[in-house]
């Protein structure tokens, strides 16, 4: 059964905006009280945080599928609707977020870092925030905005500062079980570590973290073996270790060999053969085994490698790899530049940007792409004339209309707003009042403003002291 995870697909979905609503404020002796709808909520955002206890993405695996809460609804007396939750994914410490194409999204090291995978889409405003001077009584409400729908990759480089590499049964495991309280398996037989294991190591005054990676085979950074699959857990990793086996019984492989096989790998995979680098001996408790450590030795010194003769068996060697490891971890980290907590990255738009573009196809269509349009489309109720009149005055503002006589659109032809599969494409009538004209001016009530004719304004009155009879007359005493 699988228990460890290092690489899976995602597909997150925000929670949608809620509708805003479209409501007359009504109570007696009040028929036409104003607008009173109120916005709909927004739609969750999914976020993905790290959390130091979490260290696979198996979760993941088995459900690659997650989505945030919509935003309800407004309703009317100016009731906004309820935001909707957001949903937290607590991934690995080292997790980097990528999308479909291996773009980097995000690269999320330290507790509590977080990313937003997928943001909420907006409540839409209901018919009270939409009234104004001139706009005394929409009869519209906009719609919620969908929430975003991401197909992401997350991939977990573990965070470490030493990394262990070698063939397999070189004697990794055995070595990080005698340096740290780490427990990995170990067994006499090849690719007994099937995933990275950690283990922490204290060294005086330094406290280092360690990394065992599955064993490394020639062809390991094409692929072959377990090699691709867990060199990436050796990015991060500021010190590499060459364990090298002394007492290996394949009479094709000595130290040398192994050593020169590894770099390759290393230096194919990219990156990695240019980190400091050391090596280690092992399996000097076995005869034949010392006498090849000593042969070897001048060898590999003489490439500039420092190099360890240790046992873990036996114990052998042990503490001065350890304070040579802190000492090349300490002066790694007094190298590296301070990071600051926060970093932000500042985008500025360009002068001319006017949010939107128009092209001409071939095929004679006007596309209008551009953020705010196509959120402007996605909120409109197509059924009700009115919006569909706020809509067509709001392009005109932002100029819509100005960029597609620009680019030569006439009376009649075709303009599409948003992308080719999820479009809203109609016959472009320019200075048109799109509205409902019945009321005047869009979003205007005649009722609101006209004055009534003498006679109806005597009969409400009358009916209005009527009420009032009939209500003194329901509580008179007795």
């Amino acid at each position: 059964m699988t228990t460890f995870v290092d690489r899976v697909e995602l597909h997150v979905a925000a929670g949608n905006g809620g509708h805003g609503c479209a409501s007359v404020h009504r109570e007696k002796f009040k028929p036409l009280g104003g607008p009173d709808g109120g916005n709909g909520g927004r739609g969750g955002d999914v976020i993905l945080i790290v959390d130091q206890s979490v260290t696979t993405l198996l979760d993941y695996h088995h459900s690659p599928h997650r989505k945030a809460t919509n935003g309800k609804p407004g309703e009317g007396g100016n009731r906004s609707g309820k935001d909707g939750t957001d949903l937290v994914l607590p991934v690995p410490d080292g997790t980097v977020v990528m999308d479909g194409a291996g773009n980097v999204l995000a690269d999320l090291v330290g507790h509590g870092t977080s990313y937003v995978a997928a943001q909420g889409g907006r409540g839409g405003l209901g018919n009270a925030a939409l009234s104004s001077a001139r706009r005394k009584a929409p009869g519209f409400a906009l719609l919620g905005v969908p929430g975003d729908l991401q197909d992401i990759v997350l991939e977990l480089k573990t965070v470490a500062d030493v990394a262990l590499v070698g063939y397999p049964s070189a004697g990794k495991s055995s070595l990080i079980s005698v340096l740290s309280a780490a427990k990995p398996k170990i067994a006499d037989y090849p690719f007994t570590t099937l995933v990275p294991n950690l283990g922490v190591v204290t060294a005086g005054e330094t406290v280092y973290t360690i990394a065992d990676v599955p064993g490394l085979i020639p062809g390991a950074s094409q692929g072959k073996g377990l090699g691709l699959e867990f060199l990436r857990h050796v990015e991060r990793c500021s010190v590499l270790v060459h364990i090298l086996d002394t007492a290996t019984l394949e009479s094709e492989r000595d130290p040398i060999s192994d050593l020169d096989m590894i770099e390759e790998e290393l230096k194919q995979y990219g990156g990695l053969d240019r980190r400091p680098r050391m090596v280690v001996l092992n399996k000097i408790d076995v005869p034949d085994g010392k006498d090849l450590a000593e042969m070897v030795r001048p060898d590999l010194e003489s490439r500039g490698y420092r190099v360890f003769e240790v046992s873990a068996v036996a114990h052998t060697g042990l503490r001065e790899l350890s304070f040579a490891l802190a000492e090349l971890i300490a002066a790694s980290r007094a190298a590296k530049p301070q990071e600051e907590a926060t970093r932000i990255v500042i985008r500025p738009k360009a002068v001319d940007d006017s949010g939107f573009t128009v092209v001409q196809e071939e095929d004679g269509l006007f596309r209008v792409r551009g953020e705010k349009p196509e959120r402007w489309v996605r909120q409109t109720d197509f059924s009700n004339d009115e919006a569909v009149g706020y809509l067509a005055d709001r392009l005109n503002r932002l100029g819509v209309e100005q960029s597609l006589m620009k680019a030569g659109a006439r009376s009649g032809d075709g303009v599409a707003i948003g992308p080719e599969d999820n479009a809203v494409v109609f016959d472009w009538e320019p200075t048109v009042m799109a509205g409902a004209e019945m009321l005047g001016r869009r979003g205007e009530d005649h009722r609101l403003d006209e004055p009534r004719p003498a006679t109806q304004r005597r009969r409400d009155k009358q009916a209005e002291r009527d009420d009032a009879t009939q209500e003194f007359n329901d509580f008179k005493p007795f």
